[in-house]
């Protein structure tokens, strides 16, 4: 990275230079994000996570930016325009819509209204007027006139074609309104022309019927809400600013170190002002400025979506439990299966326990029996319809005491019950068995099952098909694989879904994997992935520290400690007398050793304490345990709600401008953000999390749109 780059990083991210090309580097031997900032800490000054994709996230856009630079510098260079000041402009850019600035004159565009008069001949009037000297236009244009120039009126209004395209195409010019825009201009949206009055009612946009905010701090998610208007066309919406403030920016720039100006180009360039300003420049800064509002917005939605899957995909889980699962319904029944403490499939069946079939003692027959006989531990039932219902009929068998029952959210399970990866699990069993399991393996273990799923169809967010989904995509991808490597993968009980998630892996090297688990049986060291076809030393070095072998013979093996410090433990063991097994086991063993003495070359301090914080707590699940949640029992539908009611509830979805909470009906309340504390909150995510339990109270019921009003306010 040149050091014009390396400079804006450092100031921007307020970190050092060195820690940025160390960073660079690492990236570019392949080096993946979570194994960089876990394991390369002395080469970066302990950069986390989240700087570490930062800089890969501009190393990336500079990357294009060069690559852009050369395209544009060729393209001058073969108009026979290109000077040391153009060139030298163009490679202190640091921006690529200053960069398209710069390039605009030059860059080949179809035929305007500029170019038609440059084709009559007009571009010497035109220059001739900028120059602001000549006394009389009038006169001067009527030497213009010919076969393609009618009259002098002709001539001139070419010319102030041509002075107007000029004035739109000045860089200095384009970025001052982008500044004004930037700060000062409103959005304002209107109701679509021509709507009926019927559709004008039931409109979920009336709000935004006669709207007006500043772009410079109108939400994200509101300016979303008026671009799927627009998009839905029950909204029309514009930029607006003060015009006579955009006309004084361009004249001072045309009228800059001009110290005579004849009247009569002063007119002549003022009607071009005028007119580049209201058929070029506006419109385009206009574009601009919304796109750049998008894009913000775009982050800011991104930024939610993987906040929230973060904590969908961290969710606790109850582990390793005998489960009976249910995916509950009326008319069709309730879809059962039992899996055993691994999540396989042991039995399937369907009980009626609801109207209209209503065999009710048939199905705690069969549920009492199936939870003897297959020693069931925990009871899963999706939250879907029919869920309370189901819930309250579970709790009424005599079950063993120590049995939960949890409820669990459906948010994507018909979308894998019907994908490919479900059909390969289960090509024997229907969609619905399949929906059954994956409720039931989702409380064993959130993460492990999750990621089968595509992130969008888990019902976190907000707008997510609104956004850019190459970012959202990028975005998603980064947050599955830091969720999977921070809570670490069972090496010979992981899926290959599951895997390919592995810092250093994908599809095809996990498949090898599973491969060969199923050839030569259970890996019994990291070593062993060696053999694994496609695997070689960088993958390896990439995985290893990531990857768990509970009971190896070696038990670094089921730690973080990574295989290229095994000879360090194996060397503090030593120096302490002890095996690396007692050391892990004994606390005692462990205050005896004195870090400084390993600080080499290679290790650090954070590595040191990284091994030390390990061996104290060796393939320990950093997640929390699942709890159960209880909803109130006097409360079944939303005709059930009262103001002012305390209920319990489970926060469902986080957004910008509020919190999803689920108070045990089919219908999630709202907590506004106004709603959230008795004080200004700026992030809803700084005060609840996802999947959080909760008490919030009634504020309103809208029986007519099916919409809750919940707050926090005078409930801590």
């Amino acid at each position: 990275m040149n050091s014009l780059y390396l400079n804006l990083l450092t100031e921007k991210l307020s970190i050092a230079a060195w820690q940025i090309e160390n960073c660079i580097e690492l990236l570019e031997e392949g080096s993946t994000i979570p194994f960089i900032s876990r394991y390369r800490k002395e080469k970066t000054g302990g950069l986390d996570e989240v700087l570490v994709a930062e800089i890969k996230h501009y190393f990336n856009y500079f990357t294009d930016l060069d690559k852009r630079k050369n395209t544009i510098t060729d393209s001058i260079e073969e108009q026979g325009k290109l000077t040391e000041a153009l060139r030298k402009e163009i490679e202190l850019c640091t921006e690529s819509i200053k960069l398209e600035d710069i390039y605009l004159p030059y860059r080949p565009k179809r035929r305007t209204r500029a170019s038609i008069a440059k084709e009559r001949g007009l571009e010497p009037l035109a220059t001739t007027i900028l120059e602001m000297e000549v006394k009389d236009c009038l006169t001067l244009a009527q030497e213009y006139i010919g076969e393609e120039v009618e009259d002098v009126a002709a001539a001139l209004q070419g010319a102030r074609d041509i002075i107007a395209e000029l004035i739109s195409e000045n860089a200095v010019i384009r970025d001052s309104l982008r500044v004004q825009y930037s700060k000062f201009a409103k959005v304002v949206a209107k109701q679509q022309r021509g709507m009926e009055e019927q559709e004008q009612e039931s409109s979920k946009y009336r709000n935004y019927f006669d709207f007006s905010g500043k772009i410079s701090t109108i939400p994200s998610h509101r300016f979303l809400a008026l671009m799927r208007g627009h998009k839905e066309g029950q909204l029309s919406i514009k930029l607006e600013v003060e015009s006579h403030f955009s006309h004084s920016i361009i004249k001072r720039e045309i009228f800059k170190d001009k110290e005579r100006v004849s009247k009569s180009c002063r007119e002549q360039i003022e009607l071009a002002i005028e007119d580049s300003y209201k058929r070029l420049l506006h419109p385009s800064i206009e574009n601009e400025i919304f796109k750049i509002a998008k894009e913000k917005a775009h982050r800011d939605a991104v930024k939610v979506f993987g906040e929230n899957l973060t904590s969908l995909l961290l969710a606790a889980p109850v582990g390793q439990k005998r489960v009976l699962a249910l995916d509950p319904g009326f008319r069709t029944g309730c879809k059962l299966v039992c899996l055993d403490a691994q999540g396989e499939l042991i039995h399937n069946d369907t009980i009626y326990p609801h109207p209209p079939v209503n065999e009710k003692i048939q199905a705690i027959k069969k549920i009492s029996t199936l939870v003897e006989a297959y020693k069931i531990e925990v009871i899963a039932i999706g939250d879907g319809t029919a869920s309370r219902e189901t819930e309250n009929f579970i709790k009424k068998i005599a079950l063993p005491k120590d049995l939960q029952v949890f409820s669990v959210s459906e948010d994507g399970a018909s979308v894998y019950s019907a994908s490919a990866v479900a059909r390969e699990e289960f090509p024997n069993y229907d969609v619905t068995v399949r929906g059954a399991v994956s409720i039931g393996r989702r409380v064993m273990d959130p993460l492990a099952e999750l990621v089968k799923i595509d992130p969008k169809s888990l019902g976190v967010g907000q707008y997510q098909h609104d956004i850019d989904q190459t970012i959202l995509k990028e975005m998603l991808d980064n947050t599955v694989v830091s969720c999977v490597n921070k809570v670490g993968v069972n090496l010979n009980t992981a899926s290959k879904h599951l895997l390919s998630y592995v810092s250093g892996f994908g599809p095809a090297i996990a498949q090898n994997i599973v491969n060969y688990r199923a050839e030569n049986g259970p890996f019994k060291s990291k070593m062993e992935l060696l053999k694994v076809k496609r695997l070689g030393a960088k993958a390896f070095e990439q995985s290893a520290g990531f990857l768990r072998i509970p009971n190896a013979s070696n038990p670094l093996d089921n730690t973080a400690v990574h295989p290229e410090r095994y000879p360090l433990v194996q060397k503090m063991a030593a120096d302490v007398k002890k095996s690396v097994k007692e050391l892990i086991t004994d606390p005692a063993s462990r205050s005896k050793i004195e870090i400084d003495k390993y600080i080499s070359k290679e290790v650090g301090e954070p590595t040191l304490k990284d091994i030390m914080e390990e061996l104290s707590k060796p393939g320990l699940d950093p997640r929390k345990t699942a709890k159960v949640m209880e909803f109130s029992n006097d409360v079944h539908t939303i005709e059930d709600l009262k103001p002012d009611m305390i209920l319990p509830g489970l926060v469902t979805n986080i957004t910008n401008f509020g919190v999803f909470v689920d108070v045990g009906i089919k219908q999630d309340g709202l907590i506004h953000i106004s709603q959230l504390a008795d004080r200004f909150v700026s992030n809803p995510a700084d005060i609840v999390k996802l999947h959080q339990h909760l008490n919030v109270k009634v504020l309103d019921v809208d029986l007519k749109r099916g919409r809750i009003q919940l707050t926090l306010k005078g409930l801590s």
